[in-house]
Order: C-alpha cells, then sequence, then structure tokens
C-alpha cells in the first residue's frame, strides 16, 4: 500500500439547456423556445448535509479535519449507531470535503433510503497524511480517531454497543489495525480491498466482519486469504463466497441473504475477476483494486447488516 500522488481536479458543475419548440405549461400556455439557459447554482446532494469539523486530539495535539454526518430530526431521548468511513491514499489531502466527493464510501450511508430505515450518525475523517503502510503500521491519527468518536458519543445521543467501522483499501486497513489495538471498541466492521500483516490479526478473531476483494486486485485477495486462514487456526467461523460484481441490487440481496443464513461472524467476499472493472479500462490489479470499492458501497443489503450487529 503506497501513497500515491494525484492531481484531483474538480470540474465546474455548468450545464446549458436550450428549448428547441414551444411546450406548454400545467396551465395551458404556451412558452416559446428561448435562447441557451446556463445554471445558477448547484445542489451536492447528501454531501451537503454534513458538517465540515476539526478536532483537537489532546492526547497528539493534532488537528484532525472531519466530516460529519447528524441524522435528521435529531432526538437527543433517543440512542443512535455510529459509522465511521475512511478513504484510501489516493484522497489524502488538506481539503476537507475530499473523501465526500471520491465516491460512495460516505455518503451510501446518509442517503435518505438508508436514513429511513434506520437513522445514524456517519463519520468521514479526512486525512492530510498517508495513515498505513506496508508494514502494517498505522500513525498517531488511528488513536485520534477512537478519541474522536469517544468525543462524539458525549456530545450526542450516541449508542457505545453500536458503533461501526469501515473504509477501502488504507482506510480498511486502518479499520483492521484499529480492531487489534481496541478490541471491542466497534460492534462490526466492513473492510473492503485491504490487507494486513496475518501474523498480528488473531484479535480479530472473535470479531464480527464482513469483507469483500477482488480476485483480481493483487494485494487485497492474497492479503485477506492469509487473514482469514489465520483467524479460522484462532477458532474463527468464516463463510466464503465468490459473486459477480455486475449482480443487480436483488441478486445482491440474495446473495447476501444466503451468506447470513450460514450464521458465521465473519464473511468474506471475493468478486469473480472479470465482473469488477468496467469496460473500457484495462482489467489489471489496480482497475480491480479501485472498482472493488465501488461495488462493495452500493451493496445495500451489507449496510444493514452491519447496523444489525451490536455488542
Amino acid at each position: 500500500y503506497k501513497q500515491v500522488k494525484r492531481d484531483i481536479i474538480r470540474q465546474e458543475a455548468k450545464v446549458t439547456a436550450t428549448q428547441v419548440a414551444p411546450i406548454k405549461s400545467v396551465d395551458g400556455q404556451s412558452l416559446m423556445a428561448t435562447g441557451p439557459q446556463a445554471n445558477t447554482a448547484v445542489r451536492n446532494l447528501i454531501y451537503e448535509d454534513f458538517k465540515q469539523l476539526v478536532y483537537a486530539h489532546p492526547a497528539s495535539g493534532l488537528k484532525l479535519k472531519y466530516n460529519l454526518f447528524v441524522p435528521k430530526d435529531y432526538d437527543p431521548s433517543r440512542s443512535y449507531p455510529l459509522v465511521n468511513f475512511m478513504h484510501d491514499a489516493g484522497v489524502t489531502s488538506e481539503n476537507h470535503d475530499q473523501t465526500l466527493v471520491q465516491g460512495n464510501g460516505a455518503i451510501s450511508f446518509a442517503s435518505p433510503a438508508d436514513q429511513a430505515r434506520r437513522p445514524a450518525f456517519v463519520l468521514a475523517p479526512q486525512f492530510a497524511k498517508q495513515i498505513v503502510n506496508d508494514k502494517s503500521e498505522a500513525t498517531e491519527e488511528l488513536d485520534a480517531v477512537i478519541d474522536l468518536i469517544k468525543d462524539l458519543a458525549k456530545q450526542y445521543s450516541i449508542d457505545q454497543k453500536r458503533l461501526y467501522t469501515t473504509g477501502q483499501s488504507g482506510g480498511g486497513m486502518l479499520s483492521i489495525a484499529m480492531n487489534i489495538k481496541y478490541p471491542d471498541f466497534f460492534a462490526a466492521s466492513y473492510l473492503v480491498a485491504c490487507q494486513w500483516e496475518p501474523s498480528v490479526v488473531a484479535p480479530l478473531a472473535s470479531d464480527k466482519l464482513w469483507i469483500v476483494v477482488s480476485e483480481g486486485d493483487a494485494k487485497a485477495y492474497p492479503g485477506q486469504n492469509a487473514i482469514t486462514a489465520k483467524l479460522e487456526a484462532e477458532g474463527a467461523r468464516v463463510s466464503r463466497a465468490v459473486w459477480d460484481g455486475t449482480w443487480s441490487e436483488e441478486q445482491f440481496r440474495f446473495a447476501v441473504a444466503d451468506l447470513e443464513a450460514e450464521g458465521n461472524p465473519i464473511k468474506y467476499v471475493a468478486l469473480r475477476k472479470g465482473t469488477v472493472v468496467p469496460a473500457g479500462q484495462e482489467d489489471g490489479p489496480g482497475s480491480n483494486h479501485v472498482n472493488t470499492w465501488r461495488i462493495a458501497y452500493s451493496i445495500p443489503g451489507i449496510r444493514d447488516w452491519l447496523f444489525r450487529q451490536s455488542l
């Protein structure tokens, strides 16, 4: 897992529309064709519902930027779960909201459909430097995120028996490291396209995990094979399945139900090579890696499973 320096360009959201023929209004009037009309405002749905905040970590002095979604109609008399989403190295940035605009990892948990089923807080830290490496080492940001969650639980009515962590690539690696260092802190974890040193993962043997990787991912796939083998050697019960990345939402729903029915606390899904990378992209390890994120966070059933877990 290496930091890759990229220029991330946000294109201006501009659109121009031209009415080419008269149209009838709802009250029966005829609206004549006009010249080009450009939009004057932009709405970023769901994204705009996150607050951009900064946490001053007392122990390290770190200033950790984070994005926080507070459930609409938040009621302090109720108790809410919290899911912590952590991004990959590709959006390491000083830009506060980079993690929100890169993909659907954090956004999926804050969607109106998900929130209608189960209102929840969504935390999305924004890291300004690389947080993990291929030596299975993590920076002090690990402790900062844990302490931030503890602090949020004091500010809001957050159920500390329903805390969850998830992340893609480096964010998934940091989730693994958190579970090793802070056992019994999270009720369950969703690990996407990530790996860690198998010899140190024994503390995860009693955890509830859902793992998704691509068979074409040169690091995460063999890495998770080794991790799950180690966890089974420690007595963990693991369910395995190979899924097609092009399945419909309904097909994924049935596949989730089948894996859950086995009753094992650790679920390990490999996306079949050749079904992960969209047409027009080279079907190589890198493309399999990054496209796993897109598919994994588009499966509602796994998010639902996550929120059914508790300590």
